[in-house]
């Protein structure tokens, strides 16, 4: 698609003004040359009217959709062949201090554009339709080349006026295994606190592409040393240096990373990024409920429940989806759970847990697979392998979708003359967790009539 797009962009060019004055920027270039997979969309660059440019592609017909145009920005959006292609004019900008977005944009040459960008890597152009690489401050494929991270101006500038590019520094530094340059990282250190100018929505979108790469554990390092995660993880920083027990070899935030670096999320339906972030997140609670006993044993009581609120409170504080962090605190909440199994769990163990983590069980066991291998390998830990093979056995005899109550709670309103109400609930529940003990068939209606009678009994009889 990529191919057919950019070759329908240079033949509905060719043979107007804009042939040979159009340029591709960016991480296209920059991609192309690492021999990386390319983008899913592309920016093109021109000493011009980006506007005016989207608005005749329209017309040609070349574009697929009426632009979106941004005059403020001086940019423009269009699909062409379904690639998504921005349209950017050559511009220079100044900003408030206070602010990211620019008190003023005017029109300018392709080297002023260049300046204004955040790293020279992302400043090599290549032509549209001749296909020539320009390097227009002779020293982006140099530092390309060098796998340098250095930015085109003094780096306190550029950081100045758009502090996301920060957090961009150290997502590109591991997903491209570049070095950032020591007086850009220098100058993040100095800046880190300007992060808290910068839009939730923008922080949460780039550290979203930071936790969704293989080498997110080393980034995150990165954002603690630098001063970044402070600007909006603070609820994570208790964990550094926070100590544990005899099962582990690290404090709770080199444990986390650990997890972070050892979980397989390959082949699942959770996006990568979630699998990670509840890995980050599955100690969390850890500092908040440590306790010392008399004996010097470390202790954290209940820390999986209160790493979930904890977690919770954090990502809505991002403005995750609810999705989102459903299902990420879902598996802070359970992670404990596969981790106390042994061959004596009775089969109603095994339900409870395939009925509690439900689409989440794969991800939890490769949660948990992480975590283990994160902690100390002489000290025993649950064999999560034969817990597989368990839970094979288990959900092979009688599916997940048959534990349910042989009664609805119409069914169990009309017998006993209830009306909706809680108890009606809690009715249902309990032929649930009969029907999951197996001391209940799901099919046996007036065996449940008969257990529900007794529990109604039980819960109504006044006390003495």
């Amino acid at each position: 698609m990529l191919d057919r797009a950019l070759e329908r962009l240079r033949n509905g060019l060719s043979g107007t003004p804009y042939e040979g004055k159009v340029y591709l920027v960016g991480g296209y270039v920059r991609d192309k040359l690492l021999g990386r997979p390319l983008p899913s969309d592309v920016d093109l660059v021109l000493e011009g009217d980006a506007l005016e440019l989207a608005r005749f592609l329209h017309e040609r017909g070349v574009a697929d959709h009426p632009p979106v145009t941004y005059p403020r920005f001086g940019t423009a959006m269009v699909h062409v062949g379904g690639l998504m292609v921005e349209l950017v004019t050559a511009r220079a900008e100044s900003y408030h201090d206070a602010s990211r977005k620019p008190a003023t944009v005017k029109p300018a040459t392709l080297y002023e554009d260049a300046l204004r960008r955040d790293f020279t890597v992302n400043t090599l152009l290549e032509n549209l339709h001749t296909g020539e690489i320009v390097d227009l401050l002779g020293t982006g494929l140099r530092d390309l080349q060098a796998k340098l991270l250095r930015t085109p101006r003094d780096p306190h500038e550029t950081f100045y006026e758009d502090p996301l590019r920060m957090l961009r520094a150290v997502r590109f530094a591991v997903q491209l295994g570049f070095t950032i340059d020591p007086a850009a990282a220098q100058a993040i250190r100095e800046q880190a606190d300007r992060l808290k100018i910068v839009s939730v929505e923008r922080i949460q979108t780039e550290f979203t592409r930071l936790m969704d790469s293989p080498q997110a554990a080393a980034g995150l390092q990165m954002l603690l040393e630098m001063g970044l995660l402070a600007q909006f993880a603070e609820p994570l920083l208790p964990m550094v240096g926070c100590t544990q027990n005899d099962y582990h070899l690290y404090d709770v935030w080199e444990h986390s990373l650990k997890t972070v670096e050892y979980v397989d999320p390959s082949g699942l339906t959770m996006p990568a990024w979630e699998v990670r972030l509840a890995a980050l997140l599955h100690d969390v609670g850890k500092p908040t409920t440590k306790t010392v006993g008399e004996d010097g044993a470390i202790h954290f009581y209940e820390h999986d429940r209160v790493g979930a609120q904890i977690a919770r409170a954090w990502l809505r504080s991002l403005r995750y989806s609810n999705e989102s962090i459903e299902r990420i605190t879902t598996l802070v909440r359970l992670h404990m759970r596969p981790g106390f199994y042994t061959p004596q769990w009775r089969d109603a163990a095994v339900r409870r847990l395939i009925r509690d983590a439900g689409d989440l069980l794969e991800p939890l066991l490769r949660l948990v697979e992480a975590d283990i291998k994160a902690q100390r390998h002489d000290v025993v830990h649950a064999d999560i392998a034969a817990l597989r093979e368990r839970i094979a056995k288990v959900q092979a005899a009688q599916p997940p979708t048959r534990w349910c109550s042989p009664l609805t709670g119409e069914q169990l309103m009309q017998h006993f003359g209830l009306k909706p109400s809680p108890l009606v609930g809690q009715l249902k529940r309990y032929l649930e967790e009969q029907v999951i003990e197996g001391a209940l068939h799901p099919d046996d209606t007036e065996h449940a009539l008969r257990l529900a009678e007794a529990y109604l009994r039980q819960v109504q009889e006044p006390s003495v």
